[in-house]
This record gives C-alpha cells, structure tokens and sequence, in this order.
C-alpha cells in the first residue's frame, strides 16, 4: 500500500507541474484508474504510447507514477513503436498513428482507446487522390507528411515528419516534389527547400483543423500583449502566420522536437505557443521556471483518449470486447504502406 501512496504522490506532483496555476489536484477516481492501468500493463504485457498532444494526465510516464511507457511526437513514437517487446501496444494518440504502429508491429495487438480519435488532415486525402495526382505528375516523387492513412501511404514514395521533411526533400533527384496532404506545411517548408535543393513543391490542400487556427491576427494579437515573448509555433500554422510572427520577434517554426529543443536552449523567459493545448502542459513539466501563454485550441480527435478509454482497452484484452478498440488492416496495404516508413525511418 505504501508503494502506491508514493506512486500517486510523484504523479499528482508531475501532473500539477503541467497544468495551469490554480489547477484542482487529481481525484481520487483518477488515482484509482491510474493503478488499475498500471497494474493491467503488467498483467497483459501491454504498454502505453501516449503523443504530446494527449491530455496532461496520459504523458505522464511510469517513472513518474503515470501510465505512459514512452511519451514523444510522430516521428518519436514511430521509431518507440519498432522497438516494443510486449504483445500488446495501447496507442494514445489518432488513428493514423495506431495505423503506423500495427504496420510495423504486424503480430501485435494495436489498440486504440477510441476509435472516434480521427484527423482532419489525414481524413483530406485517399490513396485514390494519390493515383490521380500520380497520374498528373508522371514520375515526380510523392512525399506524404506521416499524419495520412495507411490506405494513402500505401500509394506514396516515402512518408515524412515536421521534423525530417527537409533532409528528405534533399535526397531525391529532379526538380519537383509531390508533398501532401498540408498545405500550410509545404508552403512553410517551400522556401527553405527551393533554397537549399532549388526543387518546387507541389501541395495538396489539406490542412489541421487546429493548427489553421492560428491566424495572424491571433498570434499578432498575444505579442502585443506580451512583447517580450518569443514565438512557438508547428509547420502545420498558416505559412502567413509564421513569416509575420517570427518578423515581429524571436522564435522558431519546427516540429514538436524542435520545439521543445528551442525552448531549452532559449534565454527567454516568455513564450506563446501556436499548437495543440496540451502541447503546452508538456512544456510547464519540462521547463516550470518558465511561461507558456498558450491559446488553448484543443484537438477534439485527440481528446477522445482518456484514462477511462485507456482504462477501458486494458480491460477488453483477451476478451470478446477487445475488437472495438483493435486496429485492423488489410495485409496488402500494410506491406505497401509499410516501405514508405521504413525509408522515413532511415532518416530518423
């Protein structure tokens, strides 16, 4: 019993360390659910992968007294999810990532604790699409951003993240690149890439129902209040959002990785962040001597994973209920979809 007093002390210390100030501590049913996720990993032989975007109580690891076995952004959780030696992997993220996860795990069991948790950008583009663009660039190289369908991957040269795009692009011959689904991604990544390889992007007009929040009057807006703040924000913000905010002041415009990375390195002590909300909790736990002004835009398909939902996969294991939360793909478009990760993978 000790041993779980102190379990639910370093998670409910790490779990107010993340959320805002005057934050109420975890409840007792929260406690409960986390020794029962702890306890049924173990049971199960399952493990937890949880994204940054996930509500503040599911990053929290292990070792800290939470659930999570490995908390990271895509490209992270994609390489956590080749290196997993249990039968059973419980992905806390969207359904495109479980996706990932089963293609490179074929002989585990992926679950997902909502199948609801979708993706706007991912849901903009079919392997259909992929045909016809294919079809209306003979021979030009498809890059797919990794937040796409295993269906829409199965169709394309190699897959991507924020975080290596660049280095990807360079890698191939020609002087045109297919880049899909975001747009405001490859319009980002356009200048940077006809700078250092002299390609030109063609682009899908896919976009985050998120990050095209972040308009610049938003951004404009939170550094006038706050002028001393730099700005954060993902590849995935309106391309004009990014060039007028990082003009106005100090900042950076990268991956999650990036991000998080910058933030360390930075002298400054305020920064206004242009991604998912819980992106921000994240931030607070690493780095609580400094201030996060984060507009809180949540993603709705991530916040369909919770600890009960988790909860509630665990439990299903090995039982009738388990197939609602199972993810399942056709053997033919794994094997396809599976060469363009495994390229990605080898520039990660």
């Amino acid at each position: 019993m000790s041993e779980i007093i102190i379990e639910n002390a370093r998670f409910t210390n790490k779990l107010m360390s993340m959320l805002p100030p005057g934050s109420a501590e975890p409840d007792a049913h929260m406690l409960e659910m986390v020794d029962e996720i702890r306890a049924l990993k173990k049971e199960k032989n399952a493990v937890v992968l949880a994204h940054f975007y996930m509500p503040a109580e599911l990053q929290i690891t292990e070792a800290d007294g939470g659930v999570a076995d490995f908390v990271g952004d895509s490209l992270a959780l994609s390489v956590a999810a080749t290196k997993v030696q249990a039968d059973n992997i419980i992905f806390c993220g969207v359904k495109f990532m479980a996706e990932t996860a089963k293609i490179l795990n074929p002989t585990k069991n992926v679950l997902l604790p909502s199948m609801l948790a979708g993706c706007s950008l991912a849901e903009s583009i079919t392997g259909e699409d992929v045909r016809q663009l294919k079809a209306k660039h003979p021979g030009v190289p498809v890059i797919a951003y990794i937040n796409t369908y295993a269906e829409t991957k199965a169709e394309v040269d190699i897959c991507c993240t924020s975080r290596n795009a660049l280095e990807i692009a360079k890698s191939f011959e020609g002087d045109k690149l297919i880049f899909l689904p975001d747009e405001f991604m490859g319009k980002n990544l356009q200048a940077r890439i006809k700078e250092e390889t002299g390609k030109n992007l063609i682009l899908w007009s896919g976009a985050c129902e998120v990050h095209e929040q972040f308009t610049p009057q938003r951004i404009k807006g939170l550094q006038l209040q706050y002028p001393g703040a730099e700005v954060l924000v993902h590849w995935e913000v309106p391309d004009q959002t990014v060039s007028e905010s990082l003009e106005r002041g100090g900042g950076i415009v990268g991956s999650t990785s990036d991000i998080i990375r910058h933030v360390g390195e930075s002298k400054a002590h305020q920064f206004i962040l242009g991604s998912e909300c819980d992106l921000g909790a994240t931030l607070r736990g690493m780095y609580p001597q400094k201030e996060f002004i984060v507009p809180c835009i949540k993603c709705p398909h991530m916040k369909q994973i919770s600890l009960e939902r988790t909860l509630a996969s665990l439990r299903a294991l090995g039982n009738p209920e388990e197939v609602a939360f199972l993810i399942k793909l056709d053997e033919t478009i794994r094997q396809k979809a599976y060469a363009p990760i495994e390229r990605m993978l080898a520039f990660s």
